[in-house]
């Protein structure tokens, strides 16, 4: 006892030991929440510090991973699931707090099925509403803005009825084609392909990459629709033939089954797929790629595709993969780049140089699926830009001369309506590359090759004081008036305005406005977020 300073007795007030041991039986120890997984909410096992700095229960990483979703954290963040280093140090405390409070610590790793059931809950069920990783997402907000695009004829918008009838066959083919949007009536259309070579209808079809299919593994095939969830489980398989035979199911159906390929592309799926597409098994592999591509045909498919995460390993395959899987590769990349809010997206993630340079690939299927995905990516033009600093005009004009002109000739054409890529055309000699083609061109050809030609031509000859002088050294006068003769309206019509600004400037009349001359009569008609040269 002391005084309290008023002369009475101040008592000193104590716990009760009892009352603590008390306390301390009733009340189970409570871990530290860094010793908790945010996913499983269990301890830890084995734990992982993930590239954001966060750290995970190794299992909780494996199933996000598998599932491509990527969790919110309660402090509004999102982990980067990309690498993972064991955390020795957290598992040694966690042991370490488990012996002291003769609490039993975690003798094994956390049911696969139970993460997996936990983390299905956290992702959304709109599946429209796709979540992708952190890396990409940022890539995407990136790119989100679109620059307006000056289109030149080979830009047009594409026929709406393509729009609105994607899947119904225009020609006679096994291949969808569709019709440039041409202002001038009873001018030949411009035929654009808008599926990949590598795709075919027909159910019979099959590749060395097909193997037999054990029945057994699901005597129904369109059951799939309806156990997606069957069929992620069988595509994560270790066991290589289960994998094998899934794919190729996968593959099967969405061949045929349009209803099929927009039912079953849904987020989970997609990781699945995406994952077989890395494989190194040849079946798997290729497998996997195709159906991607038969996915990737529905138009309501490709945003969701794209922001799944699956064009990086769509390039490491056009890249490095089989043979097979690269031209199953470049047709998905071009039935991709269709859509146009994928286009800038595509450019982006590195697609660019591996389409240049498969376009001397082997495989024809894979040249020209590779040059059409060229041709509507340079629609864009950011990617116009890329290409040129690739070195794209160089090695486009070195194609003149092979198969692929056609289809090399309408990324020119886009390249030539960029001032980035007209100036380096000028510079590479395109001018007498292009009177050249023409000049060897006979008019029994096909007249799109002559026709683009003369397009881009024309792009250069605008605002170009360079292009007289390139066109004379080239002979390009005699060409065009050839054009002029036998030509389609469309190129009669360029070829024309051509040879009147060259004839105006040699008679003399310096004080003539030959580029207002050469742009004279041409209406500038809106298309779908750029314009196109209309006559």
């Amino acid at each position: 006892m002391v005084g309290n300073g008023n002369g009475k007795p101040k008592r000193w007030g104590f716990w009760s030991n009892k009352a603590a041991k008390t306390n301390t039986k009733s009340e189970k120890p409570k871990p530290l929440d860094e010793f908790i997984c945010p996913i499983s909410g269990s301890l830890m096992f084995d734990p992982v510090i993930v590239s954001s700095g966060q750290t995970f229960e190794r299992t909780s990483v494996v199933v996000c991973h598998h599932l491509n979703f990527v969790p919110l954290l309660p402090d509004g963040s999102k982990p980067d699931f990309s690498t993972v280093i064991p955390n020795l140090a957290l598992k040694k405390a966690i042991t370490s707090w488990c012996t002291s409070n003769r609490t039993d610590s975690p003798s094994h790793a956390p049911d696969y099925n139970l993460i997996e059931a936990s983390v299905r809950k956290l992702m959304t069920s709109d599946e429209d509403d796709v979540r992708i990783r952190v890396s990409e997402r940022d890539l995407i907000n990136k790119i989100a803005e679109k620059p307006q695009v000056m289109l030149t004829h080979a830009a047009t918008q594409l026929n709406p009825q393509f729009v609105d009838n994607h899947r119904r066959f225009y020609s006679s083919s096994s291949e969808e084609s569709v019709i440039a949007n041409v202002p001038v009536p009873d001018t030949p259309p411009l035929p654009l392909v808008t599926r990949p070579s590598c795709y075919s209808s027909s159910v019979s079809a099959s590749t060395s990459s097909e193997i037999v299919v054990d029945e057994t593994l699901n005597p129904n095939p369109s059951s799939t629709v309806s156990d997606e969830e069957n069929l992620c489980t069988k595509l994560q398989s270790i066991d290589v033939i289960e994998q094998q035979q899934s794919v190729i199911l996968l593959r099967r159906l969405t061949r045929t089954d349009e209803k099929a390929r927009v039912s079953i592309c849904t987020l989970p799926l997609l990781g699945s797929l995406r994952e077989c597409v890395v494989s190194r098994d040849a079946v798997v592999q290729t497998n996997a790629v195709a159906a991607l591509v038969n996915l990737s045909l529905e138009k309501r498919n490709k945003v969701k595709i794209v922001r799944s995460g699956i064009v990086p390993p769509l390039i490491d395959v056009l890249k490095s993969g089989f043979d097979e899987s690269r031209e199953h590769a470049a047709g998905a990349l071009f039935s991709l780049a269709l859509e146009e809010e994928n286009k800038m997206a595509i450019g982006v993630l590195g697609a660019l140089q591996p389409l240049l340079h498969t376009l001397h690939s082997d495989s024809e299927r894979t040249r020209h699926d590779s040059a059409l995905a060229l041709y509507h990516l340079s629609l864009v033009q950011s990617n116009r830009v890329k290409l040129v600093k690739l070195g794209a005009v160089s090695t486009l004009l070195t194609m003149l001369e092979t198969g692929l002109a056609g289809r090399v000739l309408l990324v020119l054409c886009n390249l030539a309506a960029s001032n980035e890529g007209k100036s380096v055309l000028l510079d590479s000699n395109a001018v007498e590359c292009l009177f050249r083609k023409l000049r060897t061109e006979s008019v029994d050809s096909t007249e799109s090759i002559r026709e683009n030609c003369v397009a881009c031509l024309y792009s250069l000859s605008v605002g170009s004081m360079r292009f007289k002088g390139l066109a004379k050294a080239a002979g390009g006068a005699e060409v065009l008036r050839e054009v002029v003769e036998s030509g389609s309206e469309r190129a009669q019509e360029k070829a024309k305005r051509m040879l009147t600004a060259l004839r105006e400037r040699d008679d003399g009349e310096e004080g003539r406005d030959w580029r207002a001359l050469l742009e004279g009569g041409a209406s500038q008609t809106r298309y779908g977020g750029g314009y196109s040269t209309a006559f």
